[in-house]
């Protein structure tokens, strides 16, 4: 294992820390829910789900981040704002953990924001995400809003290597003439959490789990991604899924090591209801880590990590 030269940015968000070095703090892990196509949702428009089942998975999310130690968020999707607010007022009534708001449309996840400032639920909210699509609207929308953490996409559709998703956090891509991380100071995102944003295997998912270490090495901030896409998208697992689901699954999960032992600080691991899966996995790495860490380099645990929890 290894630790960083530079200095590595440690994040609190609604009293779960992410960042440092590996084996400073454990793996954070985020589920999603009301994600497109997930059966508890009746209609996405208006926000009607399953309460029972969704109270359900959320509370097992929460029970493995107890068990191993590894802190959780909840991935919140919507495709409305109706439903957007819906969503963050079920799981922020039923649930201490902070957590994502995430939509394909820019100013659902503005709606979103503007709600959990008015709720009081700022200091919980993750945006997702600042990336290269950004609109001027949204921008203009952050910029008054000045909320302090949000997923930083490194994703250049021009240019899917490592040095493509520097150019995206530094100089810009397409319409955005400067950096998302220059800009995001700028808009008060004062808690940037770099996504290295895992593309298809074959359209640069390699170099996207690299960029996992050159972030942390380049600029220290807390750094992850939903690595799972990448197998999620692979064709031929998908054809094999049909014959082996079983494969498929292990293969989704496995995926996560991939990035954690590249220094991720963070894993978005897709459906919420994979969590019994993927947390002991997590939980592994981090005691791998943790006990190299501690013998090699002299670097101390805290208390909740899984390497103290469950040895």
């Amino acid at each position: 294992m290894f630790v960083f030269d530079k200095e590595q940015i440690i994040h609190t968000i609604g009293g779960i820390r992410i960042g440092g070095n590996p084996g400073e703090t454990p793996t954070v892990l985020a589920g999603t829910i009301f994600y497109g196509g997930h059966k508890i949702v009746s209609d996405t428009k208006k926000g009607l789900f399953d309460k029972e089942t969704a109270t359900a998975l959320v509370q097992k999310q929460d029970e493995m981040s107890q068990l191993t130690g590894n802190p959780a968020l909840v991935q919140i999707f919507s495709e409305t704002e109706t439903a957007l607010i819906k969503y963050i007022d079920f799981v922020s009534d039923i649930t201490d953990a902070p957590f994502l708001i995430d939509s394909t449309e820019p100013m659902v996840r503005i709606a979103g924001l503007l709600h959990s400032e008015e709720v009081g639920l700022l200091d919980r909210a993750i945006y997702n995400s600042l990336n290269v699509s950004a609109t001027n609207e949204e921008i203009e929308a952050l910029r008054n809003i000045q909320h302090e953490c949000a997923i930083i996409l490194a994703f250049n559709p021009q240019d899917p290597s490592i040095a493509g998703r520097r150019k995206v956090l530094e100089t810009g891509a397409l319409d955005l003439d400067k950096g998302l991380l220059p800009l995001s100071n700028e808009l008060g995102i004062a808690k940037p959490l770099i996504d290295t944003a895992v593309t298809a295997m074959g359209a640069g998912a390699g170099s996207a789990a690299a960029f996992t270490l050159v972030s942390k090495t380049v600029y220290g901030h807390p750094t992850g991604s939903g690595v799972h896409n990448a197998p999620s998208s692979w064709t031929w697992l998908r054809k094999y899924k049909k014959i082996d689901r079983e494969s498929f699954l292990t293969a989704d999960v496995a995926s996560n090591l991939i990035v954690q032992m590249m220094g991720a600080d963070f894993i978005l691991y897709g459906p919420i209801e994979n969590a019994n899966r993927v947390f002991p996995v997590i939980a592994m790495g981090d005691i791998f880590t943790a006990e190299s860490l501690e013998l090699e380099f002299g670097v101390t645990t805290p208390d909740d990590h899984p390497y103290k929890k469950l040895l």
